[in-house]
């Protein structure tokens, strides 16, 4: 039986019928909320079951033939999917899950699956204990002692056995990002080899002055207060009539003014009264409530509202002063990249200079005697150099400053004095190509002594083989030579160092789940992703199929796709109509 897996802590309850496993977790799961424990439950039924009212739409809409019914309001949504052909798997259910905004999942049922598990048993119920012939439970909860080494626990003590599954918690978590992501095969995890990297690269600590207009795209440094209230005075949403809220009823009111934007009326607003008003205009004082323009009728100075066209309500239809920004508030926060809709909002503060962090820069460089520069006649067995450019375009978009050190010669010296130039000139160091697990010795040796880098196989395809490391402190990647495994790796791995050298902390890649068109398969245990097209089909549904052959050396894959297609360990094959992971490429490469 092979294990269960999720990229996140997994534990069981199990339990004979009226043992109370529901009653137990509905009991426990305020505890673990409290204590700040994201949890998804997982529940198996070994019977028929309805989670919606008979009579109600979505129950008749599913009876009626619907084999996918979603229903949804301001506060849930869910999916019912019919599945009269094969029972739904626990990994499958597990990929169903959105694991990012989770810290654990429990399971209620799958008794008989490979996962850790507490058993929970009450001696009332006369059943015998299950972990005797359970290796995977790995603790127990009684209302009596159990013959056995394993943690026992009192099943009527609620916070005895939270403090069990909270420790469990943050002790799986932990051996996610250490041995326990080395496999038999001693290749390394995605998310651990992400982390290890992190955990090595330091935030900047310094910024720059740059006038507004040359700020597009880099990162802000300190928290931008407003200097003012936006708005500055609290105005009118739309042309209209401004009233005083306590006067709403009245038959007619007296127009008393004109207003128009950039001026303002600067008497208080009187019982009875009226000014005509435009949008932005400041309202009076007193004045808390416009009248749209369509709804008035105004004969000489006096002014009636037809209510037919809606009931008149007190405040509406004013922007309060501050009411976007208040004095004081952050009105762009330390490390944000700044887009137009900043830029226009620090300019409408009056700044026209915006504290960033300075520039990253980047030097690269590909290596190997069988690489050539485009333009050149072809040799033979050689190839051109695509690394470079591809690498330039992504690091580009970054707002990164590129330095290109061309191709390096396979030889000693070359390396050494390459390495040398690029650690004095750059922030990072990204070659491609030649610097993997297998490669020249003395390529070892020259990394050896400018440094400290550790050669890494990465459980994943394509982009397996990784260097990461340290010349003369400056970050070191050494990516793998197949140009579309140079850019998986470089959004799995380098992006993400780069957005906290940046100054952007807590940075992490977008993603999102589309439905399959296509059946996806990966090896079980590795990440694969695969080159892919996501689109919106006739029924609003997000599908995402691949693009075609996969080789990690076809482009032409790449230049096709808008997305890569994260098929999970846990989730070694994805049927058509399954749910994936997709992380989308637009403005990434």
């Amino acid at each position: 039986m092979s294990h269960i897996k999720a990229s996140l802590p997994l534990l069981g309850f199990a339990a004979w019928s009226g043992t109370g496993k529901t009653t137990t977790l509905e009991a426990m799961l305020p505890l673990l909320v409290a204590r700040g424990i994201r949890v998804a439950v997982i529940k198996h039924a070994h019977h028929n079951f309805d989670i919606d009212q008979e009579g109600k739409d979505s129950y008749r809409l599913r009876k009626a033939g619907a084999g996918q019914m979603l229903v949804s309001s301001r506060y849930r949504h869910a999916l019912v999917t019919e599945t009269p052909e094969d029972e739904t798997t626990l990994p499958q259910l597990i990929a169903k899950l959105d694991q990012n905004n989770l810290d654990l999942i429990l399971v209620e049922g799958f008794k008989k699956l490979d996962f850790p598990k507490i058993e929970l048993h009450r001696e009332e119920i006369g059943k015998p204990w299950l972990h005797p012939d359970d290796s995977n439970i790995i603790a127990v909860a009684a209302n009596i002692p159990a013959p056995t080494d394993l943690p026992q626990m009192d099943i009527n003590n609620l916070e005895q056995l939270t403090d069990f599954v909270v420790n469990f918690a943050k002790q799986e978590a932990a051996e996610t990002l250490s041995c326990s992501d080395i496999d038999a095969s001693g290749m390394l995890s995605v998310a651990a080899g992400r982390a290890k990297i992190l955990a090595q690269i330091v935030p900047p600590s310094t910024h720059v002055d740059v006038a507004l207009k040359d700020a597009l795209g880099q990162i802000v440094a300190a928290d931008i207060l407003s200097p003012v209230n936006v708005p500055q005075h609290t105005n009118s949403a739309m042309d209209g009539y401004a009233i005083r809220g306590d006067d709403i009823g009245r038959d007619s009111y007296h127009v008393v003014a004109q207003v128009m934007a950039g001026h303002s009326y600067d008497q208080p607003l009187g019982e009875g009264e009226a000014v005509r008003i435009m949008t932005g205009a400041p309202v009076p004082q007193h004045a808390d409530t416009v009248i749209m323009r369509e709804q008035a009728q105004q004969d000489g100075d006096s002014v009636t509202f037809n209510l037919s066209m809606g009931a008149i309500k007190r405040g509406q239809n004013v922007r309060q002063a501050g009411e976007d920004l208040a004095l004081g508030q952050a009105a762009v926060t330390e490390g944000t990249q700044i887009t137009a809709p900043e830029l226009g909002m620090i300019a409408s503060l009056g700044l026209d200079r915006v504290a960033i962090r300075p520039q990253v820069r980047v030097a690269i460089f590909s290596t190997g005697d069988e690489v050539q520069h485009p333009g050149e006649a072809q040799k033979p067995n050689c190839i051109y150099d695509a690394n470079r450019y591809t690498l330039h375009a992504m690091l580009t978009k970054l707002g990164c400053e590129v330095i290109d050190l061309g191709i390096i010669e396979d030889n000693e010296a070359a390396l050494e004095a390459t390495l040398t130039a690029a650690s004095a000139q750059a922030d990072v160091i990204l070659s491609s190509g030649g610097v993997s697990v297998g490669d020249a010795d003395y390529i070892k040796t020259i990394l050896d002594k400018l440094g400290q880098i550790n050669f890494w196989r990465i459980n994943m395809r394509p982009g397996r083989p990784l260097a990461f490391g340290h010349i003369q402190d400056k970050p070191f990647f050494g990516l793998p030579g197949n140009p579309v495994a140079v850019m998986v790796a470089f959004l799995q791995f380098v992006e993400p160092a780069i957005r906290k050298m940046q100054g952007m902390i807590h940075w992490e890649a977008p993603f999102f789940m589309a439905t399959a068109t296509e059946t996806l398969r990966s090896r079980p245990g590795r990440t694969e992703y695969s080159r892919g097209y996501y689109s919106i089909d006739a029924n609003g549904r997000l599908t995402v199929s691949s693009t075609g052959k996969q080789g990690s050396g076809i482009l032409r894959s790449m230049s096709e796709a808008n997305c890569l297609i994260e098929i999970m360990p846990e989730q070694p094959e994805v049927a058509i109509g399954e749910q994936v992971r997709v992380i989308p490429l637009i403005n990434r490469i």
